[in-house]
C-alpha cells in the first residue's frame, strides 16, 4: 500500500483534499482529527498539557480552550516544541495503527506538520497542497476570526511554500474553483492507482 502525506500550510485547503479524496473512496487518515481525540478530558494527553499550561488552557467545561493554548504556543517556540513533544509521539503512534487496519492501495495521510515534526511518519510521497501566501491569509482571517499580526505569528511558525515545493512530489495548486481543485484530486487519483 503507498503511502501519499498530504502537507501544506495553513488555510492552504488540506481538508477540502482530502474531503474529495475521500468522496473517491480513498481511506484518509488525519493527523488534525487523531490530535483533537488526544487532547479530550480523560486522555493522557491532556493531562500531560494541563501539566505544562495549567489549567487556564482549559474551558469551564474542563475541554481543551484551542484559543488560549494557540496564543501561548504562537508566542513562544519554546512551548510550541513541548506541546509537540507531548503530541507528535501519540500522533504518530495512532497513524501507524491505523494504517496497519487498512487495506487498500493508497492511503492519505494528512499531516500538516510534516516538514516541521521531529516524529516524522514514513510517507512514499508528498503531495503539496499550494496556495498564494495572501490568500491563505485572508482565509485565515476570515475563518478564525483573527487579526493580521496573529496570522502572521501562525504563518511563521510553519515551513514555507518554497521549503514545501522542494520536497513535494506532488502539488495541487488550490487558488481556482472546487471544480479544478475536483479535477486535480481525480487526474491524481488514477496516477496513484497505477502500480
Amino acid at each position: 500500500m503507498q503511502i501519499i502525506g498530504l502537507t501544506g500550510g495553513i488555510a492552504s485547503g488540506k481538508s477540502e483534499v482530502s474531503r474529495l479524496f475521500e468522496a473517491l473512496d480513498v481511506p484518509v487518515v488525519d493527523t488534525d482529527l487523531i490530535s483533537r481525540q488526544l487532547v479530550e478530558p480523560g486522555e493522557p494527553a491532556l493531562q500531560e498539557i494541563i501539566t505544562l499550561f495549567g489549567s487556564a488552557v482549559l474551558n469551564n467545561d474542563g475541554t481543551l480552550n484551542r484559543k488560549t493554548l494557540g496564543k501561548l504556543i504562537f508566542d513562544s517556540k519554546q512551548q510550541r516544541e513541548q506541546l509537540e513533544e507531548i503530541l507528535h509521539p501519540h500522533i504518530r503512534d495512532e497513524v501507524t495503527r491505523q494504517l496497519q487496519m487498512i487495506d487498500a492501495p493508497y492511503v492519505i495521510v494528512v499531516i500538516p506538520l510534516l516538514l516541521e515534526t521531529r516524529y516524522p511518519i514514513k510517507v512514499d510521497r508528498i503531495l503539496v497542497v499550494d496556495t498564494p501566501l495572501e490568500m491563505q491569509r485572508q482565509r485565515l482571517m476570515q475563518r478564525d476570526n483573527i487579526s493580521e499580526a496573529y496570522v502572521d505569528k501562525m504563518l511563521d511558525a510553519q515551513t514555507t511554500s518554497h521549503q514545501r515545493l522542494a520536497v513535494a512530489d506532488d502539488v495541487i495548486s488550490n487558488q481556482g474553483s472546487l471544480k479544478a481543485l475536483q479535477a486535480e484530486v481525480e487526474r491524481l487519483h488514477q496516477d496513484y492507482l497505477l502500480p
